[in-house]
């Protein structure tokens, strides 16, 4: 990966045969379609469907945990006597509840979002490219995504409703579950299945299809951000594959792949053939489930550096820097995953060599975090919308990662494991880290979707009203875990004595949740009001300098993206040059 090294000839071939397509049929063209384009559309808004449906949950999750035993209000009747007898939740339909929550938010709505979505639709205008490597591959890869996300809802259908084991699925609970369990292992292994190949299809058009002079230190850093996580994909997916599969076996079959010997429930003993470790299954599941933490979070880190970049009007502080620290970040995603198996007895040894990899693998991410803000000094930054959520991104991943340290030291896990600590450090770096960054994204990019101005007004309010609520609801949750309030109890910790004087923070919680679904409702608003009212967008709206903007009309082309054959001739941020007529100036325009 030298800077000399140059894309080749596919993208122009693919260009000079990108209008020759025939007319398509509506079917053909929109819901079968290998336009990445519009299959990144189709990830967007099916991703924030399923988004909507996990924060859904997440609500009805919080009543209960705020106004135990008490009847849910308004909806509580529709659950049916098995779940909510008389509208009062039941910890088995909790357990459902926080199972499909963590579920569909990870796997079916911010990861598709980040991935499948913005990657699918910004990543191949941003390189130059026509489509995809592979255009009927990206469209095999949606619909397996859109498939397993039907198959996990139609497990609340199912008898004993939906997987109840965690989004986690620790065995020999989930081998033992109720048959929605079944449905969620299935769900999961055509998502697991889409994202590989998603992620082959995304390294090959990286590799391959770059405009001429697009060399890899001029890559923006969006595109270097989907091609790590790419690789993330590729090779972590696998293992839990694996292990979805051998799972499905002990349930369907009767192996004990990860079923004990001598397991008793309910005072008697387990028919099982025996021998299987419990702990394989977390071991393989970890193994994913970590550097899927960086697939959440790389995504995002480089659609808010895009952003800042446009909107201090100044180049980012340590490009190269920056990118090395991706790659090193993504490396070292793989050598972590057991400081989340602390308690599980591990070792002194085995635990030393996680503590000290996971201290280390805070190094790249500090690197990062720390380029974004210098590369606000000295710049004339604009407070748009976009920015706003891009600004708000850094302090609040910033906790997220700051507070996830102590779990990554296993005298500390042992107090803090299982609690309502965890709770608040993953999601500060899920949900006004990663989800922030996300919107930042669709405020930015939506005028080149659809040709149309987002509300400026409507987007502010949803950004303040936004931040305050979602750190009501997630900071008290570190007080809580401090406290010692364990997670996944569906009383909210009535029970215990030691929560008694921590219980209020649930009621604060809940409410601040609500509000903060109100506040996404200025957000739904703005999007589908800006589709007909919004202000027509020029070509270039944010004076952008990446050929995304520069390069292509808003919305672009139907096939081929470009008129012509895009050339690249500097880097992505040369904005405020010294001696420029403007204070941007586009990658594909000449040197004078």
């Amino acid at each position: 990966m030298d800077d000399t090294s140059t894309a080749g000839q596919p993208a122009a071939h693919g260009i000079a045969h990108a209008h020759t397509h025939e007319e398509q049929s509506f079917l053909w063209k929109y819901v079968f379609s290998v336009d990445h384009k519009v299959i990144g559309l189709q990830y967007i808004v099916t991703s924030l469907v399923f988004l909507f449906l996990g924060f859904s949950l997440m609500m009805l999750m919080r009543w209960q945990l705020a106004y135990p035993m008490t009847p849910i209000p308004l909806i509580g009747g529709l659950f049916g006597d098995l779940n909510a007898p008389g509208g009062i939740m039941l910890p088995e339909f909790y357990n459902q509840l926080g199972a499909m929550h963590g579920t569909i938010m990870v796997f079916l709505g911010v990861v598709p979002l980040a991935v499948g979505g913005f990657g699918n639709y910004i990543m191949p205008l941003q390189i130059g490219a026509p489509d995809m490597a592979f255009p009927r591959l990206n469209m095999a890869s949606y619909w397996l995504y859109f498939l397993g996300g039907v198959v996990m809802l139609l497990s609340f259908f199912v008898p004993g409703g939906a997987a109840n084991s965690g989004w986690t699925s620790y065995t020999p609970l989930a081998s033992i579950a109720t048959s929605g369990q079944t449905w969620w292992l299935g769900g999961m292994l055509f998502l697991i299945l889409s994202s590989l190949l998603g992620a082959m299809n995304f390294i090959t058009t990286i590799i391959q299809l770059r405009a001429p002079g697009l060399t890899w230190w001029r890559l923006p850093m969006f595109v270097w951000a989907q091609f790590v996580t790419s690789f993330l994909l590729l090779l972590a997916f696998p293992a839990l594959q694996a292990a979805a599969f051998l799972q499905a076996m002990d349930r369907l079959f009767g192996s004990s792949f990860f079923m004990p010997s001598g397991l008793v429930v309910s005072g008697e003993i387990v028919e099982v053939a025996g021998g299987g470790n419990p702990l394989l299954w977390q071991h393989l599941f970890w193994f994913l489930a970590h550097p899927e933490v960086y697939v959440l979070v790389l995504p995002a880190m480089g659609i808010v550096a895009e952003i800042i970049a446009n909107n201090t009007r100044k180049p980012l502080w340590g490009y190269k820097l920056m990118v090395r620290s991706l790659i090193f970040l993504g490396f070292m995603s793989f050598v972590v995953w057991a400081h989340h198996m602390f308690l599980t007895g591990m070792g002194t040894v085995i635990n030393s060599f996680f503590q000290t990899t996971t201290m280390i693998i805070s190094i790249p991410s500090v690197i990062i975090l720390s380029a974004l803000f210098l590369s606000l000094h000295g710049g004339s930054i604009r407070f748009n919308t976009p920015m706003l959520f891009a600004l708000a991104f850094l302090p609040m991943f910033g906790i997220g990662g700051l507070t996830g340290l102590p779990l990554g030291l296993s005298a500390a896990d042992i107090q803090l494991h299982d609690t309502y600590y965890v709770i608040g450090h993953f999601h500060y770096v899920v949900a006004p880290g990663t989800i922030f960054a996300l919107f930042a994204g669709i405020y930015f990019w939506y005028p080149k979707v659809t040709g149309r101005m987002m509300n400026e007004v409507l987007g502010k309010i949803h950004f303040w009203g936004s931040l305050v609520a979602i750190n009501l609801v997630f900071m008290p949750m570190f007080i809580q875990g401090l406290a010692g309030m364990n997670r996944r109890l569906y009383d909210g910790g009535l029970q215990y004595a030691h929560a008694a004087d921590v219980l209020h923070w649930n009621v604060i919680i809940s409410n601040a949740a609500y509000a903060l679904a109100f506040f996404q409702l200025f957000f739904i608003i703005n999007f589908f009001l800006s589709l007909k009212k919004g202000k027509k967008a020029e070509a270039n709206p944010w004076q952008a300098t990446t050929m995304e903007w520069t390069d292509t009309t808003s919305p672009p082309l139907a096939h081929g993206n470009f008129e012509r054959v895009p050339q690249v001739y500097r880097g992505a941020y040369e904005y405020s040059v010294p001696g420029a007529t403007t204070d941007f100036i586009p990658q594909s325009a000449e040197r004078a």
